[in-house]
């Protein structure tokens, strides 16, 4: 046991009446128990990824990895929430081996490693646990960030405890960072600048762009069906919504439109829900066939459909930017040649919003505009067509970012395994 451990079972104890309330499987897998893990026949790489919109970004970047039987590695992917794991399960488990991430005890990294036997690691956006970096230096096993995200936020916390954390960061093999700002906080954490790169975001790669994007996406007619949604009349589908933010969608909701909710959290359903009243829940139509048109009100309380329901929309609005929650994604939607609206929130995705006016293709608005620009863009059709594909446009443009990735990535395995052979 060291101070790590001694620091997470304080935090831990602290934490234990919230720990309790939240339903968490896998309690074995997170202290690092792997079973089922087919024998290693030649190097290994693991990318992690700690929750769904992690898992997502890796969409491109794991099949360029995989490349089948032609392969020079094989490719773990781990995740660390219940989430996230169903996630890369649902996505991967053709193209690698799926495991959930271990607690950052170091009985539990050491377990873990142990029947993973990891070449070379990539973290996705952050997830830089001192244990499990330690642990990889002692056994020669090099780890680079990918994709790498250090908000303003999290900065702020983590340069407190840089003097904890500065070593751990001083020990990775690169950081290949989404923006300057990003790669500047890599740098003043302790990464060695030689090793700090911008590579751009593998998010606009995850993102599927359809050739004509008035082709709903697969799945999008039956779960309009099934929900009562009438296809002939304006729906907003808000995405990601945050505490307080289903309340003012109802309120800014034009006259004469439909309103569909999904909150960012499995948790918050019930809240929505309220806030919604008498809105139809997805999770008790899902399977049950087509129901008559004329409700209002939607709630998407299940996982994995928001494409879908962005599909039907008229008007998109990104959630968590209303609020002091720091923003969501809004390449999804925009992919999809949506009009996008966003609130003002946006620090955790700064760059990427950033990158959408400069193209004039989001609306950026307050709380208090909301209701009016939801009517505007409802009533001008041709405003609508010029925002979505000027959103689908800034899309396009900025993919690329998995594939640079997938370069780095490789050469570390390859370096680790020359490295390996001549006992260096």
């Amino acid at each position: 046991m060291n101070a790590f451990d001694l620091l997470y079972l304080t935090g831990g104890a602290l934490a234990s009446p919230w720990l309790l309330r939240k339903q968490r499987k896998g309690w074995k897998e997170r202290f690092g128990h792997v079973a089922g893990l087919p024998a290693k026949t030649r190097a290994r790489l693991m990318v992690h990824a700690v929750s769904v919109g992690e898992v997502n970004a890796l969409r491109h970047l794991v099949p360029l990895l995989a490349g089948g039987s032609e392969s020079e590695f094989d490719l773990v992917i781990t995740a660390g929430t219940d989430t996230g794991l169903a996630r890369a399960q649902e996505l991967f488990s053709k193209h690698a081996i799926v495991l959930r991430y271990p607690l950052d005890f170091s009985a539990s990294v050491k377990r873990f490693l142990d029947a993973v036997r990891p070449d070379a690691v990539g973290l996705v956006e952050l997830e830089v646990w001192p244990n499990f970096i330690r642990e990889c230096e002692k056994r020669g096993v090099p780890v680079g960030v990918i994709n790498g995200r250090l908000s303003e936020r999290s900065f702020r916390g983590y340069r407190k405890v840089r003097g904890v954390l500065g070593r751990t960061f001083g020990r990775l093999a690169f950081a290949a960072a989404q923006d300057e700002s990003y790669a500047e906080r890599f740098c003043a954490m302790g990464v060695p600048p030689e090793r700090v790169s911008v590579t751009g975001t593998m998010k606009w790669d995850a993102a599927v762009v359809p050739d004509d994007p008035s082709t709903l996406v697969p799945g999008a007619a039956e779960l309009a069906a099934e929900m009562g949604i009438d296809r002939q009349r304006p729906l907003i589908v808000a995405g990601s919504t945050g505490p307080g933010e289903e309340e003012m969608l109802k309120l800014a909701c034009p006259e004469g439109t439909q309103l569909l909710c999904a909150p960012r959290k499995p948790e918050r359903f019930d809240e929505a829900a309220r806030a919604l009243e008498g809105c139809v829940r997805r999770s008790m139509v899902k399977g049950k066939g087509a129901r008559t048109p004329g409700g209002r009100y939607f709630l998407l309380d299940t996982i994995g459909e928001l494409r879908m329901a962005y599909s039907l929309a008229s008007v998109t609005v990104v959630g968590r930017s209303f609020i002091d929650l720091f923003g969501s994604d809004p390449i999804e939607p925009a992919a999809l040649g949506k009009p996008v609206v966003i609130g003002p929130r946006v620090s955790d995705f700064q760059q990427t919003v950033e990158t959408f006016e400069k193209a004039v293709a989001i609306r950026k608005v307050d709380p208090a505009e909301l209701g009016r620009v939801l009517a505007d863009l409802l009533s001008d059709g041709a405003e609508r067509a010029r925002l979505g594909e000027a959103a689908r446009r800034t899309v396009l443009e900025n993919k690329g970012a998995s594939a640079r990735h997938a370069d780095l990535l490789r050469e570390m395995v390859q370096k680790a395994v020359r490295n390996a052979s001549t006992g260096h």
